[in-house]
């Protein structure tokens, strides 16, 4: 699957899609492949902080338990809450309808220290 050119990537395999100052995060298709079938997604709490690189939430499929890490620090104004039902959306759609969360971001320039497309894909290979 080709990467979004739009988005920023950390090493963790999260993605972030910043549009002003609103961030919207969720997993690359890579770390979806690695899962396998999602079956469980722990969101975050509305209104909570999150620490850029820090835990935030926790994947679950048929092969392993994964934690979630922010690739940007901010505050939870919006979660994904189809996840619930649908975790499988994180494998079917990761940059689409499978996003994770929403956050104002709390300081921009953090997006400086993430990976762009092509550095991502060379980091993956």
């Amino acid at each position: 699957m080709a990467l979004p050119d739009d988005l920023r990537y950390s090493k963790e395999h999260e993605w972030v899609r910043v549009e002003g100052s609103r961030a919207t995060i969720g997993i690359t298709s890579f770390a979806a492949d690695e899962l396998g079938d999602i079956v469980f997604v722990e969101l975050p709490d509305v209104g909570s902080s999150l620490g850029q690189f820090a835990t935030f939430g926790v994947v679950e499929s048929v092969k392993a338990v994964s934690d979630l890490f922010s690739p940007i620090s901010g505050e939870v104004v919006e979660v994904n809450e189809t996840l619930r039902e649908s975790p499988e959306l994180l494998n079917s759609d990761p940059f689409g309808d499978g996003w994770i969360a929403k956050v104002d971001l709390a300081d921009a320039s953090e997006v400086d220290a993430l990976m762009d497309a092509d550095a991502y894909t060379a980091e993956t290979a």
